[in-house]
């Protein structure tokens, strides 16, 4: 070979390799996920969503004095796309956010002595994962060891004190939205730390409330005396026993009857989806309203159960693109969410969960979108 051909032969193996270094590391490996309409592409979706939170003070967001829940899981979500796409500036902006609250607005970080402001510690714990820093997390552990802790502070019952002496957390209350609130604060704790006792707490958590709640047909009580099939409440269940099952190996004690409870869910979620992608404010009642974010929270369940080696890919993968082209049918050119369930409270009233109200760009509905975005992408 004479010096030119070899000088021609190093120049393409440069480019080969510069190619390579450079193909996003957000490439579907999953046929069923790697082609989507104008549009309607996780990354586009996912970006047009998170840009559209960072956009938006922590006030515009709530009248709350404090972070509420819904923005923790948007933020939450939010950094864990960030991460997927390797998007720097979206991350910086995220971390930007969060130096507020240590500073001038630090009185808005939520007071961690129940499950929906003790969630708050994930977004630390995601920020210490990506930056390192150990400001976060000392804050997020703190968080989540406190959840664990001694009954403490205005929200205590006598009811906090039995589940503390059976080596739960005293933030138990059986309503199923904690399994998620609860679950992801612990499991970001064993992923900020690898230490398996913050994954053992969720497990034994997650058994219980499965045993309290969960009905033969393998869904769920908004709680033990609410006995409707409310979409969201489903939704958080559905996407907290999913977290969960991505980090439990298998030969944990636990895992089998996790498990066991998630397929027999799944499997009834299959059945109630809809001719469009979508599941319904009551899951088992066809005249319910189409509502969002459940449909958002049980597509995100079924692309982590694939993408886990947990759900059959020609069936859930089927589903889960069907889902998430129901949901982003349901984003505007503004990137907000429509016909989102309002905040809800429990109340064993059926007509009460039918009217609830139908909102355009709650957090309640953006933030799954960004979680499944993300699903999709890794």
């Amino acid at each position: 070979m004479n010096k030119t051909a070899q000088l021609v032969s190093l120049i393409c193996i440069v480019i080969v390799s510069f190619c390579c270094v450079q193909q996003p590391p957000y490439k579907s490996t999953y046929t069923i996920f790697s082609t989507w309409p104008d549009r309607c592409s996780p990354r586009e979706v996912g970006k047009r969503v998170a840009d559209h939170f960072v956009a938006t003070s922590h006030s515009a967001i709530s009248k709350s004095t404090t972070i509420t829940y819904p923005e923790t899981c948007t933020w939450y979500g939010a950094l864990q796309f960030a991460e997927v796409t390797n998007d720097k500036k979206l991350l910086q902006q995220l971390v930007d956010r969060f130096k507020l609250l240590f500073n001038s607005s630090k009185s808005m970080v939520p007071i961690p002595d129940h499950v929906d402001f003790s969630v708050f510690g994930s977004v630390p714990l995601e920020l210490y994962i990506q930056t390192k820093e150990k400001k976060y997390l000392d804050l997020g552990i703190q968080i989540a060891d406190k959840q664990w802790g001694p009954p403490e502070g205005p929200r205590v019952t006598s009811q906090s004190h039995l589940f503390y002496e059976r080596g739960l957390t005293w933030q138990t209350r059986l309503w199923i939205d904690d399994m998620f609130m609860i679950t992801a604060l612990q499991t970001q704790a064993y992923r900020s730390t690898g230490d398996h006792k913050y994954l053992d707490r969720a497990a034994s958590e997650m058994v219980m409330y499965l045993d309290s709640l969960q009905q033969p047909n393998g869904l769920f009580y908004h709680a033990p005396d609410v006995p409707y099939f409310w979409g969201r409440g489903n939704g958080w269940m559905a996407s907290g026993i999913s977290l969960l099952l991505t980090e439990l190996k298998k030969g944990h004690p636990k895992r089998a009857r996790i498990l066991e409870g998630y397929t027999k869910m799944m499997a009834t979620l299959l059945k109630y989806q809809d001719a469009h992608g979508m599941w319904h404010q009551l899951i088992d009642k066809e005249d319910a309203w189409p509502e969002t974010s459940c449909s958002a929270m049980f597509t995100f369940a079924f692309i982590t159960g694939v993408k886990s080696g947990l759900l059959d890919e020609k069936i859930y993968g089927t589903a889960a693109r069907k889902g998430w082209l129901g949901v982003v049918n349901n984003i505007d050119t503004n990137a907000d969410t429509h016909d989102v369930c309002e905040g809800t409270n429990k109340k064993n009233e059926l007509q009460y969960y039918y009217n609830r109200k139908r909102n355009t760009g709650d957090l309640h509905g953006q933030a799954p979108v960004l979680w499944c975005a993300t699903a999709l992408l890794k």
